[in-house]
């Protein structure tokens, strides 16, 4: 017998990398460590799920130990997932790192079909663990079609996050993470989505063809007394582009200016604010070290996004091969709201 297209059930397809969400303690032992699978995590649901789940184990680490290769497993994984019927995924990892997973998906990610993140903060083995509420509702945000278009999201404690605004902002509670100053894109409720906003156009996907993730992009952080001694050191070394952690605005010392006027010609430089809120200025300050003197010797300035994304930005960019010219253009699109 046929089912009809209004009764059928969506086919969500689920990856589970480790992390918090599938640590337990081993026998005899008093740490957790990733233990459980896919379909353990899964099995903890019951069998009242509104959806049909596929589910797989593509790794058992802590996020701490997230590298681009697994990424890009992860990502091809899903692609082809969606090519076989799945209508949304869902990836299941640590959260140590969860917000640069959810950028990296975000800036790749081709589909129309959702890619949502999800982890816990308390592992099985502790009281009031978060781990089943927080799949289910990736499950549910997956297989939701007013989801579809939104790109990569993350569902956590029962919000909704774009993963161009998300962060980790807390080390330990269960509400850990936040996206301001943009807000949750929605939340959910007695079991349904709730958006706030409309699906928005999104930026390209960035092309992996031909990636070589090869060579360090690192982030370094202004501070009081910074000569610019260590970025200096790190170009000499070999890096491939550097992203400034900056004071305030976008701001760095007059002695890290003249290094970076220095290094500029070998390396890009993605100026960034460590301070978590706010966007990198470009036309307030005119001092030495200031925004306007750093876009005046050619660095370019990561606008609304964190230091964390614009590594993950700028290193792909520079493993796609992207000119400079190419480099400040992306920052402009992704991190600018102008």
């Amino acid at each position: 017998m046929s089912v009809s297209p209004e009764n059928r059930r969506p086919l969500v397809a689920v990856a589970a990398l480790g992390g918090t969400i599938s640590m337990v303690p081993g026998d005899g032992e008093d740490h957790a460590v990733p233990r459980l699978t896919a379909a353990d995590l899964l099995g903890d649901l019951g069998e009242n799920l509104a959806m049909d789940v596929r589910a797989e184990t593509l790794a058992a680490i802590s996020s701490a130990s997230m590298d681009f290769a697994t990424l890009i497993k992860t990502r091809d994984w899903a692609t082809r997932a969606v090519g076989e019927g799945a209508e949304g995924v869902v990836v299941v990892q640590g959260t140590d790192t969860l917000e640069e997973t959810a950028y990296f998906f975000e800036l790749t990610w081709t589909s129309e079909a959702p890619i949502v993140i999800t982890g816990a903060m308390r592992n099985p083995g502790l009281p009031s663990a978060d781990g089943a509420g927080n799949l289910l509702a990736a499950l549910t945000v997956a297989a939701e079609p007013r989801s579809r278009g939104r790109g990569s999201l993350v569902a956590f404690n029962d919000d909704v996050h774009l993963a161009r605004w998300v962060r980790k902002t807390h080390s330990s509670h269960v509400e850990a993470f936040s996206s301001d100053p943009a807000g949750p894109l929605g939340l959910l409720a007695e079991g349904a989505v709730h958006y706030f906003h409309p699906v928005a156009e999104r930026p390209p996907a960035l092309s992996l063809e031909n990636a070589d993730f090869s060579g360090l992009v690192p982030i370094v952080e202004s501070g009081v007394e910074d000569t610019g001694e260590l970025l200096e050191t790190l170009v000499k070394a070999g890096v491939k582009g550097v992203v400034l952690a900056a004071n305030g605005a976008g701001h760095v010392s007059a002695g890290s200016a003249d290094v970076i006027e220095r290094v500029l010609p070998e390396v890009p430089i993605v100026v960034a604010s460590r301070t978590g809120a706010g966007p990198t200025f470009r036309g307030t300050y005119g001092f030495r070290g200031s925004e306007s003197d750093l876009i005046a010797m050619g660095a370019t300035m990561a606008g609304w996004l964190d230091p964390r994304k614009s590594r993950l930005l700028l290193h792909t960019l520079l493993a796609t091969g992207a000119s400079r010219d190419r480099v400040e253009a992306e920052f402009r699109l992704r991190g600018d709201l102008t």
